[in-house]
């Protein structure tokens, strides 16, 4: 199969599966349980019972019987600790890309209590959904500073075939900003390069509650690239990395990712001839 031909089929899987991606809700279509009331309170307060609670996030079901996520960080003004069973007002700016709400403050209303009304009322509500439960998986993934993946792709201008490594790190100054250095290894007809890209990305916040959030990026690259033109079928290509010529080059990177870490990369390289013009990338975050 040419690199034209395999060129064509992974553009045409990478449009396919970003035009198909649902947008995710928290909300759960088959009962009362969900969520969708903080749409309407995107800017106000809520008040309910904390029905779980961790390091970077905790669940609120309000009077209604509704659950609510919110985030937190060093930015959010609440005590040191929130029981499971407590009554709490909350104070939220913002959604993420989850679908969560960032926290501002949280006031504690009620302890938790072990018996009683309150303790009575906890028994009998309704479980926390399992779309809400994803959500906090997805949040403390989100939340850990370092994480690894890997990438495949296929390279135009010289056409070639890549796979990588990467690790993202952060976030760093910002909380939408990583550093996201990789390795990335590429072999065509004539050109093979491995590529050491120092880059960091900007992550864009998502208003309404999508799968897909876009960033935008860049960094310097050191590419090591060897050209052979060699044509006879029988000779084999002695490649050692002695063969390779260095080229120090800038790339410019845009792409999407989604809340399971799953991404696709459009990246183009700067002063860096004959590195490819342009990669289309498909990776993952774990």
């Amino acid at each position: 199969m040419s690199l034209q031909k395999l060129f064509t089929i992974y553009s045409s899987i990478v449009v396919c599966m970003l035009l198909s991606a649902p947008a995710y809700s928290l909300q759960d279509n088959s009962s009362s349980q969900s969520n969708s009331s903080s749409q309407s309170q995107n800017h106000g307060t809520i008040e309910g019972t904390v029905v779980a609670s961790n390091r970077t996030s905790f669940v609120v079901r309000s009077d209604d019987n509704q659950f609510h996520v919110f985030t937190v960080d060093r930015d959010t003004n609440k005590p040191r600790t929130l029981a499971v069973g407590s009554q709490v007002r909350v104070d939220s700016d913002q959604d993420d890309e989850t679908g969560a709400r960032h926290a501002t403050n949280v006031s504690v209303t009620d302890q938790a209590q072990g018996s009683g009304p309150s303790g009575a009322r906890n028994r009998n509500a309704a479980p926390i959904p399992p779309q809400v439960r994803n959500v906090e998986n997805d949040i403390r993934r989100e939340a850990r500073r370092w994480r690894i993946g890997a990438r495949t792709g296929v390279a135009l201008d010289p056409e070639l075939v890549m796979f990588g490594l990467h690790s993202q790190m952060g976030p760093v100054f910002s909380r939408n900003v990583y550093f996201r250095p990789n390795a990335e290894f590429a072999w065509g007809e004539i050109t093979d390069m491995v590529a050491l890209n120092l880059e960091g990305v900007y992550r864009f916040q998502h208003a309404r509650r999508g799968a897909w959030s876009p960033y935008l990026g860049g960094g310097p690259s050191l590419n090591f690239i060897h050209q052979s033109f060699s044509t006879s079928a029988s000779q084999k290509r002695d490649i050692s990395f002695g063969n390779f010529d260095y080229e120090t080059g800038f790339n410019i990177l845009m792409g999407f990712e989604n809340r399971h870490g799953t991404f696709f990369e459009v990246k183009t390289s700067l002063y860096s001839q004959p590195a490819p013009v342009l990669r289309l990338i498909l990776g993952k975050n774990f």
